[in-house]
């Protein structure tokens, strides 16, 4: 009997992608937190290649504290890919349908501080061009100070400073983590333009705003 090849693996059909068309894509590696997919492609300008995606199990949330003296809370940890120490907002990794329920767990487990107010500040993609990471992050503030619970594994530092000092050491490079980064100047640039909610605007010695 002839061989038909019909036990053979048939290929899959390409598929589009924007301007890309992906021809197989393979899962190399997963844990609990990530995994990664390499794609053989064709690239929009006809090269063929691959292309190598992280995917985040998990939605980056984080906050900008706010005390009623105007300071906000920042977390210091040493950051093993990059081998620094890092001094940023409380963030971390949450539920991607619950994104204020996760931000309020990560404030809670890493300042010990528990916010009655929040308020949606910004959504952004990490690193765009390697991973699929979303963030959504919140102003909060009315907090109510309480007792730190960490992560077994985190080793962290708590500082309260002055906003105009926290947006300093976001515009001169001691905060370099970019999402830290951005909801602080966001925070600054809605400030300016009165956008803030009002009682947020009068901690912080902006124009009260409306809202």
């Amino acid at each position: 009997m002839t061989d038909s090849g019909a036990d053979q693996a048939t290929p899959k059909p390409s598929v589009r992608r924007g301007p890309w068309l992906v021809h197989d894509a393979r899962e190399i590696y997963r844990n609990p937190w990530i995994r990664i997919t390499e794609h053989a492609v064709t690239h929009p300008t006809g090269a063929d290649g691959i292309y190598g995606v992280v995917h985040l199990q998990n939605l980056a949330v984080g906050c900008v504290p706010i005390l009623d003296n105007g300071s906000v809370l920042l977390v210091g940890q040493h950051r093993f890919p990059l081998d620094v120490y890092s001094w940023e907002l409380p963030e971390g990794g949450g539920a991607f349908d619950d994104p204020q329920g996760s931000a309020e767990r990560e404030l809670k487990e890493e300042t010990g501080y528990v916010a009655a107010s929040w308020w949606p500040l910004v959504e952004m993609d990490l690193s765009n061009a390697v991973t699929d990471e979303r963030a959504v992050g919140f102003l909060a503030w009315d907090l109510t100070e309480g007792v730190a619970e960490p992560d077994e594994t985190e080793e962290l530092a708590l500082r309260r400073v002055p906003f105009a000092e926290a947006l300093d050491m976001a515009m001169g490079g001691e905060i370099r983590d970019s999402f830290s980064q951005t909801m602080l100047m966001k925070a600054d640039i809605l400030g300016r333009r009165g956008a803030l909610p009002g009682r947020v605007a009068e901690i912080l010695g902006y124009q009260k705003s409306e809202t």
